[in-house]
């Protein structure tokens, strides 16, 4: 009889300690924030990370009165900004905005710095956009169905530019690779730039660039566009097929960027965080800015986000364990 009293007493105590972080989470929710919030920007100042980031602090500013320092950390691809909000205190008052990379660094490096899952909590998916399947005019393919062709006639004769290993560009020609059965030689350079310079003068054959990086050598026409790497063409170029239409089925790579938390964020105030990103993300000019740069505004629950992070880690570990890839 005094065990089974004692545990009843155990459990009610559980319940009123878990009832009460729960109130406490709620309560920190309603007045967040009531400080500034750091929001750490894993990359150089002028990158379409920063510009985001600097367009919704502005927007989230104006709605708290509470100022949003953008702090750039650049360094190790991303990873050193990242790895320092992992370790930060957990009350929603330091985030940082992760790549797509955010999702395959895990398989890539042996000793990572951080756990996506473990060490982080999801806010919200800020946008998405396609990456664009690009090769030099004198390629003899017009289409993606013809580029296959010619890359199986040619094994390991055709090369693809990168801007680094374990970048979009990279992991989007591996699965481009791995879906068509195709040999084709990866040239990994450092950055974007120096790899669409090559492209254009003909060095390398391909690349899967991100569209801002690619658009003006494409309307020059030094560079032929095939398709677009997302689920939707692109409102920019709308008579463009996707990979997927273009007859590799299922086909999907989304370069996004996405808001994380430490891990112990109460849930009540990354909710809060994610509603009014949502809400700043909904304003007209936040959109058309957005949409200007090739990126598509999302703000999903952090529920979704989080889902999406698996989905995508399994995804790329797949692809990545396939082709033997390290970064380290």
């Amino acid at each position: 009889m005094k065990h089974k009293l004692l545990a009843a007493a155990l459990m009610a105590g559980l319940g009123i300690q878990a009832g009460a972080a729960g109130a406490q989470g709620t309560d920190s929710a309603r007045v967040f924030p009531a400080k500034s919030v750091r929001w750490i920007v894993p990359f150089p100042p002028g990158g379409a990370a920063d510009i985001v980031s600097r367009l919704l602090g502005q927007k989230l500013g104006e709605m708290w009165g509470q100022q949003v320092i953008i702090d750039n950390r650049p360094g190790a691809g991303g990873n050193i900004g990242t790895e320092l909000v992992a370790r930060a205190a957990p009350d929603g008052y330091t985030v940082v905005l992760v790549p797509a990379t955010f999702t395959t660094y895990p398989s890539l490096s042996r000793k990572p710095l951080f756990d996506p899952i473990k060490d982080f909590t999801p806010i919200t998916l800020v946008s998405s956009s396609p990456i664009i399947l690009v090769v030099h005019p004198s390629v003899p393919a017009r289409n993606v169905r013809e580029l296959v062709a010619l890359a199986k006639a040619r094994p390991r004769q055709l090369n693809y530019a990168s801007s680094g290993i374990g970048a979009s560009a990279h992991m989007a020609a591996e699965l481009f690779k791995s879906s068509t059965k195709t040999d084709i030689v990866h040239v990994p350079y450092k950055g974007q730039p120096p790899a669409i310079a090559d492209l254009v003068s003909g060095q390398v054959q391909m690349m899967f660039p991100n569209i801002p990086s690619a658009l003006g050598q494409i309307k020059a026409g030094k560079l032929r566009a095939l398709a677009v790497t997302t689920e939707k063409r692109s409102p920019l170029f709308p008579d463009l097929p996707t990979v997927a239409q273009a007859g590799i089925p299922g086909f999907e790579v989304n370069q996004w960027s996405g808001l994380m938390a430490p891990a112990g964020t109460p849930a009540a105030v990354a909710e809060k965080f994610q509603r009014d990103v949502a809400a700043a993300l909904n304003l007209p000019e936040t959109r058309q800015t957005l949409m200007n740069q090739g990126f598509e505004p999302v703000g999903n629950t952090p529920q979704q986000f989080a889902a999406y992070i698996r989905a995508e880690i399994a995804k790329w570990a797949k692809v990545i364990k396939k082709a033997g890839i390290h970064a380290d």
